[in-house]
């Protein structure tokens, strides 16, 4: 399982830094794949 997550983790972290166009959109955009990583988790 935490392989899957891992490979989560990546997939969201490629996909948003584009999106971002400031550190404070990084960070929510990074807690954001967190909260999905541990919906997965559980």
């Amino acid at each position: 399982m935490n392989r899957i997550a891992f490979i989560l983790l990546v997939i969201v972290s490629v996909m948003s830094l584009p999106a971002c166009n400031t550190v404070q959109g990084l960070g929510k955009d990074i807690e954001k794949g967190g909260q999905a990583i541990e919906r997965v988790a559980r």
